[in-house]
């Protein structure tokens, strides 16, 4: 029981710091002038679709 928590802890753990440094270069890039979707951007972009997929949609 324990190990599934803590499991579910560092899920949210992984997807909370995806979506920072989507948000972080998202910042960065429209401050430089850039205004459509970057390699950078679409990798941190499916960084986090991907860590929300073992996040339930209540704790997201």
């Amino acid at each position: 029981m324990f190990g599934r928590k803590s499991s579910s802890s560092d899920a949210v753990t992984a997807h909370k710091t995806a979506l920072k440094a989507l948000h972080d270069n998202q910042r960065a890039e429209i401050a430089a002038g850039i205004r459509e979707e970057t390699d950078t951007y679409r990798e941190l972009n499916a960084a986090v679709h991907e860590a929300e997929k073992h996040v339930p949609w209540y704790r997201r």
